[in-house]
């Protein structure tokens, strides 16, 4: 018996998720395309090198979910988000990168993202987050959060001044002490 024999198989296909991914590393490509290899609820549209080439692939409009590497050539993952959301679908959009820095997650989030896994990805944090995404909108791992949340924990030092308390935290996130100077008006 065929798909289009039975109605129910033809209509289980349409209900599956259509993702669409960008990565630029074509050595993941045959990745992606294995974690699909088995998978009935998710359908793999197309593996893409960039933006422009995703945005420029007639089915385009048909993604659920792009999944979209945050460092690619031309227009970044993250500079792409405003293309993805002009779709006719407006799709949800899940961010991947090597590295979690908390400043290329809050531009992504700022940028319109709904998600956001960190690389080396495994096919069940891959299809967990996707989950998450199709579920409730939103995907982040552990990692993430923990990143988030220690962003708003600004740790102070009772002993110090709110100047010196200012400059530590400044050193912290690697600023030097001429840059401190100019940022706080030191002199």
């Amino acid at each position: 018996m065929t798909k289009s024999d039975n109605p129910n198989l033809t209509h289980m296909k349409s209900d599956t998720l259509k993702i669409a991914i960008i990565d630029n590393d074509e050595k993941l490509h045959p990745l992606y395309r294995f974690f699909f290899s088995d998978e009935s609820l998710y359908e793999l549209m197309e593996v893409h090198t960039s933006v422009n080439k995703f945005l420029s692939y007639p089915k385009r409009n048909e993604s659920d979910i792009i999944v979209s590497e945050v460092n690619l050539n031309g227009i970044s993952g993250i500079d792409g988000i405003p293309h993805f959301n002009k779709l006719n679908k407006a799709p949800k959009v899940l961010m991947t990168s090597q590295t979690s820095d908390f400043e290329i997650i809050k531009e992504a989030f700022k940028k319109g993202a709904d998600g956001f896994l960190t690389k080396p990805l495994t096919k069940n944090r891959f299809f967990n987050a996707i989950e998450e995404l199709h579920q409730h909108g939103v995907a982040l791992e552990h990692e993430v959060v923990k990143k988030i949340i220690h962003s708003f924990q600004i740790k102070t030092f009772e002993r110090f001044s709110k100047k010196e308390n200012q400059i530590i935290g400044l050193l912290t996130q690697g600023y030097t002490y001429k840059m401190i100077a100019d940022r706080l008006f030191v002199t």
